[in-house]
């Protein structure tokens, strides 16, 4: 069976086609970007005609590569980005430029909304409690969508009054192709206005009362395995498909990249290092733990949830200094010796280049600490004035030891955010990797000597979001009977013991983490007086 899966990440599409059986095969793929758009303010934002020519033009792009009938694709589905807000008239146009999660514009709106009052954990009680006995969690995060709803309601009014619906990012594209508007469960429980405390999911009169959502706003809940509608043939046209081919919920980053690494059973964990990064482990609980901002997310199998604690910039800390650092002048690399013209190197991308000089470097970066807060944070702490930094530099650093830096610091915080996980929920001994982060052989054996655990990466981990997507349209569509049979289907591809580095490597590894873990607390307040 041919499911057609497209994975909209914060920076680009990569769309996927996948042959579904007893094991699942993919047949062809191809990528197109667009941009994300920020201000001096704290805006991000993304054009949704951006959006879909991506799809457009990397899915002509796929189907002419692989020379497939498009009558033969049973099923598109979708894994995307989470928590954006795209407000839509009734011809589902939206009325102004979606807002990216990465938004942090309504601190004034979360104020506002929660900061008030007789508080706990910094919220208001009343409201804290309240939310937490509909949804079991709580809408703490000034980048949380709610708030910028609530932003563009007394900031943009003229576009408010236009606004037909509340949608998502995969939502927003679902209603381009079906004509149809809906939230699947994972989008609804993201806005912290959905009931979870019994199996009908529905929205929360009471909580959109309170914080002053119109509940006009907010369309039908369907499932992540659900069939929407049809492709209509304009879209078709575009896309280059066949007019009619079913369309399925599928669902977003967080509840679908965990399926598709094969984390499927309670008490497994995956580590996701992409744009952004978490760590997330399944639990028949519902657990909040609002000290730490984690949360138990409604995924896309019932009675099931990710315990979900999420960082901003994880992969993006290795974007940036492959752009910053490992590049110094266009065209010259970290050894300032030009090897763009040279055919016969036997790096084939400047991230393999990066990992070769790292792997020879001493682990714990020669006491260098880097931390990745490089758009605000959100676990273990809520800082959307918080930085990135580099500490304790000397003459001695080069950029070597700031490139391993910046890939420990990552794998600090990542460790982080599973021991405050721990605190409440087991998590499994043996972690699934993936992302395009977990490509480095030399990053994800850091991050098992850094967790002290066993780490195992999927095949093709960059693209574990559109295997996921594949999967649960496989289930819609009647070709896999339930989730829990994924389980087995997707092995590891490699796996990483810790220990690799010794009992001095492991000694470095240490005290860097235990000093890491104190640099926000001991600049918090400097963070605010720069970035206030």
């Amino acid at each position: 069976m041919l499911i057609l899966a497209y994975d909209i990440g914060t920076t680009g599409v990569k769309t996927c086609l996948f042959d579904v059986g007893s094991e699942i095969q993919m047949v062809g793929s191809a990528s197109c970007g667009y941009g994300l758009y920020t201000f001096p303010n704290g805006g991000a934002e993304q054009h949704a005609d951006e959006w879909w020519d991506a799809m457009c033009q990397s899915t002509h792009e796929m189907m002419a590569a692989t020379d497939i009938d498009p009558s033969e694709i049973k099923g598109i589905s979708f894994c995307s980005q989470m928590q954006g807000l795209v407000l839509v008239d009734r011809e589902g146009v939206p009325v102004r430029h979606p807002m990216s999660y990465m938004d942090q514009r309504a601190s004034k709106q979360m104020e506002e909304g929660i900061g008030s009052g007789f508080k706990i954990a910094g919220m208001n009680a009343v409201k804290l409690l309240k939310s937490l006995h509909a949804t079991g969690a709580v809408s703490a995060s000034v980048k949380d969508p709610m708030w910028k709803y609530l932003w563009v309601k007394e900031e943009e009014p003229d576009a408010f009054a236009r606004a037909y619906k509340w949608l998502d990012v995969k939502e927003y594209l679902i209603s381009r192709c079906t004509g149809r508007m809906i939230m699947t469960e994972d989008s609804a429980f993201s806005t912290f206005l959905m009931e979870t405390r019994n199996e009908k999911r529905c929205w929360n009169e009471g909580l959109c009362r309170t914080f002053g959502v119109d509940m006009n706003h907010l369309p039908e809940i369907i499932k992540t395995t659900d069939q929407v509608g049809p492709l209509r043939a304009q879209q078709a046209a575009e896309l280059g498909l066949a007019e009619g081919t079913p369309v399925y919920g599928g669902g977003g980053d967080a509840a679908l990249i965990g399926i598709g690494a094969g984390c499927v059973k309670r008490g497994e964990t995956h580590i996701y290092c992409g744009t952004s990064g978490w760590v997330a482990t399944i639990t028949d609980k519902q657990v909040v733990d609002t000290t730490n901002m984690i949360a138990a997310a409604v995924g896309a199998q019932p009675g099931l949830y990710n315990y979900f604690a999420e960082m901003e910039t994880a992969g993006k800390s290795l974007e940036w200094v492959k752009d910053h650092l490992a590049l110094d002048e266009i065209g010259i690399y970290m050894e300032k010796k030009d090897i763009t013209g040279n055919m016969e190197h036997v790096y084939t991308s400047l991230y393999d280049y990066m990992s070769e000089v790292v792997a020879q470097s001493e682990p714990g970066a020669r006491g260098v600490l880097f931390a990745p807060w490089l758009h605000g944070n959100r676990c273990p702490f809520e800082d959307a004035k918080a930085g990135g930094m580099f500490f304790n530099l000397s003459l001695d650093t080069g950029k070597t030891e700031m490139i391993r830096a910046v890939i420990e610091g990552v794998c600090y915080h990542l460790r982080w955010m599973l021991e405050c996980e721990e605190k409440k929920v087991k998590a499994s001994d043996t972690i699934r990797f993936c992302g395009g982060g977990a490509l480095s052989p030399v990053t994800s054996q850091i991050l098992a000597d850094v967790l002290d655990r066993a780490v195992e990466v999927p095949d093709q981990p960059q693209n574990v979001g559109s295997v996921g997507a594949a999967l649960t349209a496989a289930v819609g569509a009647g070709a896999i009977g339930s989730i829990e049979e994924i389980s087995g289907v997707i092995k590891p591809a490699a796996v990483y013991l810790p220990g690799s580095v010794g009992d001095e490597g492991r000694a470095a590894y240490e005290r860097n983490y235990q000093v890491f873990k104190k640099l926000h607390d001991c600049n918090k307040k400097l963070f605010a007086q720069i970035n206030g």
